[in-house]
């Protein structure tokens, strides 16, 4: 169980990370599991894998972890949203809705989005997960630079995504090059490899502040058991940048 505390060292609160990541893996599985099965259960015309499309709330694990680490260092229950209210003005579009907000006192402070893919058709969602997580990116800090936000400091934005690790998403992918060669990195890289560069790049374009990305395979996953492929894309660094900022700023 993860309390509060009056005075946070980060390093002491983040020592059970590791298992509490585990279990949010394990409760991924477990939800999606138990959704795929009641949709054919109940007969929808949406069962089967599409289950774990319309379902939703696989991540819950994980946006329920975040919460009692943000409750952790002082911010009030009330003041974290997931699930209810997470609406934001955009530039581009009315709103968008994000899968975790902190707003204290009227000032936004964090913004959390995490997406997972499951397969088997790896290829069919690449394109509009990586389109989503750069135009919503892209929308919200146009929105901020023309002061959609009021008076608040820029915020802290961070995406998280799990990916199954399967055959499908492990091997090499051919690209198309009619006209000009696609960079080096993504010639045969895996849908894996592929997503891994993604969130690296969503950081180092500074669309996000920190990306986590892990990969668990559906199986050993109902265990908990789950890969972090890319030393710069931990959850604990996730994490602890999170929880950085939210200190630093929380009460400015």
């Amino acid at each position: 169980m993860i309390e509060q505390r009056s005075s946070v060292n980060i390093d002491e609160l983040l020592r059970d990370l590791p298992t509490e990541t585990a279990k949010a893996v394990e409760f991924f599985w477990t939800t999606r599991q138990s959704q795929i099965r009641r949709q054919h259960d109940s007969g929808l015309a949406d069962a089967g894998q599409r289950a774990a499309v319309t379902g939703g709330k696989q991540m819950d694990g994980f946006t329920r972890l975040i919460t009692a680490y943000l409750q952790a260092v002082g911010i009030e229950r009330t003041d974290i949203f997931l699930n209810k209210r997470v609406e934001l003005p955009g530039f581009f579009r009315a709103t968008k809705e994000w899968d975790l907000l902190t707003v204290v006192d009227g000032h936004l402070l964090c913004v959390l989005e995490l997406k997972s893919q499951v397969g088997p058709s790896f290829g069919n969602n690449f394109n509009n997960r990586t389109e989503e997580a750069m135009g919503s990116a892209c929308d919200l800090w146009t929105a901020f630079r023309e002061g959609a936000f009021k008076d608040s400091i820029r915020p802290w934005l961070g995406y998280a995504f799990l990916l199954e690790d399967a055959d499908g998403s492990s091997k090499p992918v051919r690209v198309d090059e009619p006209h000009f060669r696609v960079f080096p990195e993504f010639v045969n890289a895996s849908y894996k490899q592929r997503y891994e560069l993604f969130c690296r790049k969503l950081v180092r374009e500074r669309l996000y502040d920190t990306a986590a990305f892990l990969t668990s395979h559906r199986e050993h996953g109902l265990n908990g058991e789950h890969d972090e492929p890319a030393i710069d894309l931990t959850f604990q660094r996730f994490v602890r940048s999170l929880l950085a900022h939210v200190i630093a700023h929380k009460g400015a």
